[in-house]
């Protein structure tokens, strides 16, 4: 069968237009210059907060500042079709002006005080008030949302629907209690902090297959997209993570957004693999179409009219289609109105070398031997930032998503600190490590050990510590996994909440507690009193048990909160000695672990491997290119095969390799920016070694 558009390779560029703008639009110009970007989709504003053609809707406030002559709206989609691009229309129905407000209240927001919420309202400029709407509320169903996407979709061949800004806000209006008291058949509380987590996307599912019914009703072909949310990680704030059956219920294809708010201060940048992330979320799902990557091009929306330094803006973008996302680009204004024509040219460059790589990517298969399980909360955090900069290939496995089947195709599952372990997900765990599988499991509090004592290997007793500082783990075994890189170290830093236990007669201790030497105000002086009052102890941290065939390694501590916490490289190097430990010998090593560099690995078929390498080395955010050189890295080749050729695809650099029994040792001269090798493989003739 044939494949419709949208589950070919797409290159999105969204153009957020500003009305007063709308004079300046020369359809047959703004499309000629997609295809100079070397994009292959648009997104256009259409409907919602203005429309963007001569609408009939009542309360669709129509752009006033459009042509009075011609459609603007079809001679776009007439300018982009002949070009082969196609066309997604953006719809906003999360606000409205004053004057529907007036005419229409019970469309609106209301909240604890009764007042609407107001966006915006010191906005200076010859603007009316824009209010948020009720997501429950007749605006954004079946009174104004529902029949502008019949009026478009009836007048106007658009090839796709992108829904802007779908959640709700919160409300306390009369239609959301009563509809909170039919879903759960209890009163709304009156604090939102004790609503159900489940209410934001039930009334998203309820307002969004509305909306999919009507537009199905009038065109099938045509595919919804819709946010879906993985995580944001700001200090002191972890948002839920979405399950995306509630996302695909209503929706073709999900996106989501990875801003690099710069504007926010260096103190707060966000991670440096926050792309790869939310690309490994919206994968996690096996079977599911692949997800857009929206990167916007301004370092924060306070400052949306100027445009990210470019080579952080080109690192940040180069991850989406390195981890099996569609690109989707941001930018305020199209080609004649943005004011920082800088970002033009990372557009353009980087859809340049995803057209170099894509083809390829359709049927690579992820070769991550670790299965890290995520719940968005900041130890799973932790544990991506230790196995990013150690170079570790992981895929991901959400919290609504137990299976035992997926687990078995990796050597390695992480059971992240705080996360919600439940009978259902011991019994998926218990199985898994049964029938051969490794399982690591970092614990630091009490809450629902009970569950995970037999599979952890502790003792009966295991008691939750206060907060310790001065306190160090101790090396207690001569492994050489365990210890590489650690050779000539007894103690490591510790810091924070432990589990007090002792091993069982079967398990082994690997790392014990120091206990703290002094208290804060006594660790710098005298030095004549540092000796350490117990310098072992048989409280294990790190333990090693046998569970059916399997094995399962303990933590009793927060390995992936002191990784995030204070980035030292005796965290990192213990992270990846125990993983190490775990998982035997490794598909992929690079020779030397180098922070900032991002990798990713693939198969495709059995006669290619993919190595992606993304260089974001240097001091947050990016300006110059630190240049990597020599990177070298191993492969362990399917049995039986042999090496016949490595290219570099995107920057023509020179690569070299020999090979060693099974495994191939490979050399990339140098690294700028972002570089996919191509490792082609064939059959081993008889009597070669």
């Amino acid at each position: 069968m044939e494949k419709v558009w949208w589950e070919n390779p797409m290159r999105v560029i969204q153009y957020n237009l500003q009305v007063k703008d709308t004079p300046e639009m020369v359809p047959d110009r703004i499309a000629q210059e997609l295809v100079e970007d070397n994009a292959n989709a648009v997104v256009i504003n259409v409907g919602g907060i203005y429309a963007w053609y001569r609408s009939r809707v009542p309360y669709h406030h129509v752009n006033e500042f459009l042509p009075e002559q011609g459609d603007l709206l079809k001679e776009l989609l007439e300018a982009c079709h002949a070009r082969d691009i196609r066309v997604i229309a953006r719809f906003d129905f999360s606000q409205a002006e004053d004057r529907v407000f007036l005419h229409h209240p019970e469309w609106f927001v209301q909240q604890e005080d009764h007042t609407p919420l107001i966006r915006g309202k010191e906005r200076m400029g010859d603007w009316s008030m824009l209010l948020t709407t009720c997501i429950n509320g007749g605006y954004r169903n079946e009174e104004v949302a529902e029949p502008v996407l019949r009026e478009v979709l009836g007048e106007y061949d658009i090839d796709g629907i992108f829904f802007n800004a779908p959640f709700g806000a919160e409300c306390h209006c009369q239609r959301c209690k009563g509809k909170y008291e039919e879903l759960y058949g209890e009163a709304m509380p009156e604090n939102a902090i004790d609503w159900k987590k489940e209410w934001q996307s039930d009334c998203l599912r309820d307002n969004m297959r509305l909306l999919k019914k009507a537009v199905k009703e009038i065109r099938p072909d045509v595919p919804i997209i819709l946010y879906y949310y993985g995580f944001d990680l700001i200090p002191g704030m972890e948002w839920p993570v979405d399950n995306l059956d509630d996302r695909y219920a209503t929706a073709d294809l999900i996106c989501t957004e990875a801003q690099n708010v710069l504007s926010q201060g260096i103190s707060r940048l966000p991670a440096i693999w926050k792309p790869m992330i939310n690309m490994k979320i919206g994968n996690a799902v096996p079977g599911n179409p692949r997800p857009f990557g929206i990167i916007h091009s301004c370092p924060g929306m306070d400052w949306r009219h100027t445009g990210l330094p470019k080579r952080e803006y080109l690192f940040w973008m180069a991850q989406v289609a390195a981890n099996q996302g569609y690109l989707w680009h941001s930018v305020t204004g199209f080609h004649d109105t943005i004011t920082d024509k800088r970002l033009l040219s990372a557009v353009r460059e980087i859809n340049g070398r995803i057209m170099r790589c894509e083809d390829k990517m359709v049927s690579a298969v992820s070769a991550a031997e670790v299965l890290l399980l995520w719940d968005g909360k900041k130890p799973a955090s932790g544990w991506v930032e230790g196995m990013v900069n150690m170079q570790y290939q992981f895929d991901l496995m959400d919290l609504y998503h137990p299976d035992t089947e997926r687990m078995k195709q990796y050597k390695t599952v992480i059971l992240p600190d705080e996360f919600p372990v439940d009978e259902t997900w011991v019994s998926v765990l218990e199985e898994y490590v049964r029938e051969g599988g490794c399982l690591l499991i970092e614990k630091s509090k009490a809450e629902n050990l009970h569950l995970l004592r037999d599979l952890a290997g502790i003792g009966e007793e295991a008691v939750e510590s206060q907060p310790l500082t001065a306190s160090y783990l101790r090396l207690e075994t001569k492994d050489e996994k365990l210890r590489r890189g650690l050779e000539e170290v007894t103690f490591l830093p510790l810091r924070g909440s432990v589990l007090y236990t002792r091993c069982r007669a079967e398990s082994a201790m690997l790392l014990s507690l120091v206990p703290p030497f002094a208290p804060m105000d006594g660790v710098g002086a005298p030095p004549e009193r540092a000796s350490l009052p117990a310098a072992r102890t048989d409280l294990a941290l790190v333990l090693s048990h046998p569970y059916g065939s399997g094995r399962v390694l303990t933590f009793a501590f927060s390995l992936s909160s002191l990784i995030l916490a204070y980035h030292l490289e005796d965290h990192y190097l213990l992270m990846r000695n125990c993983l190490d430990y775990l998982c035997d010998s490794k598909e992929f090593e690079m020779e030397q672990n180098v922070a900032g560099l991002l990798t990713n690995v693939y198969h495709v078929g059995g006669d290619r491997i993919l190595v992606h390498l993304i260089n974001g080395i240097g001091q947050r955010p990016l300006v110059g290119g630190i240049c990597c050189e020599d990177l070298k890295f191993t492969l362990r080749l399917p049995k039986g095969k042999v090496v016949e050729e490595v290219t570099a695809d995107m920057e023509e650099e020179m690569v070299s390799w020999h090979q060693k029994g099974n495994m191939a040792e490979i050399t990339l001269d140098r690294l700028q920016l972002w570089n996919m090798l191509t490792v082609r493989v064939g059959v081993r003739e008889q009597g070669e070694r």
